[in-house]
């Protein structure tokens, strides 16, 4: 939950670099959270034009911090956020973005920043 917070604190931080860990840790309790709200919109009845209103609401809330996590984890792949584009390309896009996603970082200070594994541990 620590990770899920710490990318919350970091709303609008799309500099530096975020570890694997708390990219997917952030996307775990993130797919949680929306799955939670997603029932809970079933339940009460809560939809408008087929839309929960309660996930709508969470979607738009984490919309930012998880762009700014995800321009932080290519960043530290060595990468330029320009490489969400491929987001534009249907799945072979997010295929792409998904290895990217899950390769280790580069170890030691890279053009965006300080690794930040060194800089928890």
């Amino acid at each position: 939950m620590d990770w899920y917070l710490s990318a919350l604190r970091n709303y609008f931080d799309f500099q530096g670099r975020a570890r694997r860990k708390e990219f997917w840790m952030f996307t775990l309790v993130n797919i949680i959270f929306a799955a939670v709200l997603s029932v809970l919109d079933n339940m009460l009845h809560l939809r408008i034009h087929e839309q929960g209103v309660l996930s709508s609401l969470y979607s738009l809330f984490v919309l930012i911090p998880s762009l700014a996590l995800q321009f932080r984890r290519l960043h530290d792949t060595d990468r330029s956020a320009w490489w969400l584009l491929l987001m534009l390309i249907p799945l072979i896009g997010a295929l792409v973005l998904l290895v990217f996603y899950c390769q280790e970082g580069n170890r030691g200070a890279n053009r965006f920043g300080n690794d930040p594994k060194i800089a928890i541990n």
